[in-house]
């Protein structure tokens, strides 16, 4: 199934892709479903495959796009987590991840504008692949870090750099609001298959900026899962970005930032396409 948070006539809700359109779960489902998150958090995915099928609620291009969770309680983002990347940005290989939080109001959904902020046009992108938890998970062994996972989805790990390097901490170079993006919907696991035969592509106005193999992780996906659940309690709803590959701005020579009036697009094997207009920041 491909999964959609969204909202019309600025409701929102979440439903099932089918088509060139959505069948709206929230309101079929009622009250007991606010969200997307509720229905991972009840193991209701049952109850959505149920509705496939169905007639549609609303054609694709009269929904607002929002990020596939609008309310996890954790995002975790790697950080240098393929070894093109760690090279073009002068690292040291880690030997444990590299991870840092960001928080949802830092995300917008497919179709809605990232925001460069005031404070710095050092605005880059990173095209990453995000997990979305299915399960509640404490100390998950690597052999079964694959049944928490309830889907995957595309995710833009925006990034002020300047602010990111004001310190070793990360984290308000990956905050600013509306500077990520996550989207356009959720592909469950069932469908996506085994992340390592997938491909991601980062493009900047239809230039290919990133383009690599999602097998190319150094941390792979059961060593993330098995790291962060060693010290954490993963619930249903939350996300975890697995790391950006090399070709990010900052590293080019010039360097190439992202502008109002640019688009920017990830694009993911056997999720689709999620693409974003640049804004700048409005007082």
């Amino acid at each position: 199934m491909k999964l959609v948070s969204f909202k019309t006539a600025g409701e929102s809700s979440f439903g099932l892709i089918q088509g060139d359109g959505v069948i709206d779960a929230g309101k079929r489902l009622g009250p007991a479903f606010p969200s997307l998150k509720s229905v991972l958090a009840a193991g209701a995915l049952d109850t959505l495959r149920a509705l496939e099928f169905r007639s549609v609620d609303h054609p694709l291009f009269a929904i607002e796009f929002e990020p596939v969770i609008v309310d996890p309680q954790k995002i975790l983002c790697i950080g240098v987590n393929y070894m093109k990347h760690q090279q073009e940005m002068g690292r040291p290989k880690p030997p444990y991840p590299m991870i840092f939080v960001r928080f949802p109001n830092s995300h917008v959904g497919h179709g809605q504008p990232m925001v460069r902020p005031l404070a710095s046009e050092n605005f880059d992108y990173e095209g990453e692949l995000a997990l979305i938890i299915g399960k509640p998970a404490r100390r998950i062994p690597k052999e079964r870090a694959y049944d928490i996972i309830a889907g995957y989805s595309c995710f833009n790990d925006g990034s002020v750099r300047d602010w990111q390097n004001h310190t070793g901490q990360f984290t308000p170079g990956k905050n600013f609001a509306k500077s990520g993006s996550f989207g356009p919907w959720m592909v469950t696991s069932d469908e996506f298959g085994d992340p390592n035969s997938r491909t991601l592509q980062t493009r900047l106005n239809g230039r290919i900026m990133q383009d690599t193999p999602i097998s190319d992780l150094m941390f792979d996906i059961p060593a993330l899962i098995e790291y962060i659940t060693t010290f954490t309690e993963l619930l249903p709803g939350d996300v975890i970005s697995t790391g950006t590959p090399g070709g990010v701005g900052a590293a080019r020579n010039p360097p190439v930032w992202m502008k109002p009036g640019d688009t920017i697009e990830v694009e993911i094997s056997g999720i689709g396409t999620m693409k974003n207009p640049i804004a700048g920041e409005q007082l």
